[in-house]
This record gives structure tokens, C-alpha cells and sequence, in this order.
């Protein structure tokens, strides 16, 4: 889910509009008996409890992926500052242009982090290929030419840097499935009826159709926000990333 906005004004007025369906199914059947009032409320409270249980297990879902996206962050960080550092094992001239479009190469990793235009996340994805590329060309090149163990531990280290990039991205495609929302979206609208169905609206208990909603909204509002490495409200700062260029300046 990218609108994580989207997600909690459609789901209110959903669920709002199953509560009032509920009520309006409420004027047509006869008063419930006190035995037949507490079997359906027996029913609600497990069906809410059911709801409950899924809404935190969905949150626990996306709470997991976001600090996935957190590690991969620092973890990247330290892999393009450790190279930087190894690069001194290669001849001078290959220091300094691997050094070089290390810098480069760490400016498109932030871009990725704080892009929301898809048409310019494309061409940071277009660089961070192409950057990628040169890098490896530039730590093989002298590794061929003159092998050696010094020089193996550059080439290691730009492995990882290569590496990291991909684990990064494969946890931002890491989302909860859709059937998920899905599913929590039809039990929270048969919990609405039923409570539609359970209580009257008239006088203060209208509240009661409008606050389960509500908060039924927000929290996946909250969830879908948590999901969205791009555009929720709730992102992961590259800190480690930008910390690492000012260094580097």
C-alpha cells in the first residue's frame, strides 16, 4: 500500500458505512431476547478479539520489515566506508579513482533513500548501476594485473559494498501481500455490522459507530504507513549514509 492517506479515508468511510448498514438492518428484526442479546455479544467480543489479533499481528509484519530496511541502511553505510578505507591497498592511481567514485556512488545511495519521484528513482537506479560497474572494473583491473592477498581484501570489500545494495533493495520490495489488507478489511467490516446490528444509534451511542472506525483506521493508517519505505510518513532516514559522506568531505 504507497497511500497509506488513501488507506485510512477509504477505510473509515467503509467501515462507517457497514456500521450504518448494520443499524439500519436493526430497525427491520424484532428485540432480542436477554438470552439471544448475550449469545451475540459473545459472538462480537470474539470477532473483535479475532480482529485484534490479526491488526497486531500485521503491525508486528511491517514493525519487522522496517527495521530490516534500518540494518540494511547502517549495514550498507559500513560496507562503502570500510571500502573506502581498503582502497589504499591498490595502487595509487586506482586509490583515488576508486575513492572517487565511491563518493559519487555514496550520493546515489542517499538519493535513494530520500527520492519520492519514480521518474527520478529511475535514473538514481540507471547511475547506481552504471557506478556500480566502474567500481568493479576499477578494483579487477589492478587485482588481475598484480595479484595479491593486500589486494584481495580490496576486492573483497567492494564485493560487499555491491552486496549490500542488493540486500537493501530486496528488503524495500519485502512488503506486506495485499491479500493481508484484504483480509483484515472484511473482518473489520463484518465486525462493523455486527456492532451496527448490536447497537442502537440513537442518542450518545452513535459514538460507538463512529469511534470503532476510527480506530480500526488509524491503526492501519499505521500499519500501511510503517509499509511504505517510499512514500509513508514514517521513512528511514539514510543517517548512517549521510554521516559517512560528510566524513568523507
Amino acid at each position: 500500500m504507497n497511500h497509506p492517506v488513501l488507506v485510512f479515508v477509504v477505510t473509515f468511510l467503509v467501515l462507517w458505512l457497514a456500521g450504518r448498514v448494520g443499524a439500519a438492518l436493526q430497525n427491520k428484526r424484532q428485540e432480542m431476547t436477554p438470552e439471544e442479546h448475550e449469545d451475540y455479544g459473545v459472538i462480537l467480543a470474539s470477532t473483535l478479539t479475532l480482529l485484534g489479533l490479526i491488526i497486531g499481528f500485521t503491525f508486528s509484519m511491517a514493525i519487522s520489515r522496517y527495521d530490516q530496511r534500518k540494518n540494511y541502511e547502517e549495514a550498507e553505510a559500513n560496507a562503502i566506508g570500510t571500502e573506502y578505507v581498503r582502497a589504499e591497498l591498490l595502487p595509487s592511481a586506482s586509490a583515488e579513482k576508486v575513492r572517487q567514485l565511491l563518493k559519487s556512488y555514496l550520493e546515489q545511495r542517499v538519493l535513494f533513500y530520500e527520492t519520492r519521484s519514480g521518474e527520478r528513482l529511475q535514473e538514481v537506479n540507471a547511475r547506481t548501476a552504471q557506478l556500480q560497474e566502474q567500481l568493479w572494473d576499477a578494483v579487477k583491473t589492478p587485482a588481475l594485473e598484480q595479484p595479491s592477498p593486500v589486494q584481495a581484501l580490496a576486492v573483497a570489500g567492494m564485493n560487499d559494498v555491491l552486496n549490500s545494495q542488493g540486500y537493501t533493495q530486496a528488503a524495500w520490495w519485502n512488503r506486506i501481500p495485499l491479500a493481508a489488507f484484504v483480509l483484515m478489511w472484511a473482518i473489520a467490516v463484518c465486525c462493523n455490522l455486527m456492532i451496527g446490528y448490536y447497537v442502537r444509534p440513537a442518542g450518545r451511542h452513535w459514538m460507538r459507530l463512529v469511534v470503532m472506525p476510527l480506530v480500526v483506521a488509524v491503526s492501519f493508517f499505521l500499519i500501511s504507513d510503517i509499509d511504505s519505505p517510499r512514500w509513508g510518513v514514517i521513512q528511514v532516514v539514510p543517517q548512517n549514509l549521510v554521516s559517512l559522506a560528510q566524513s568523507l568531505k
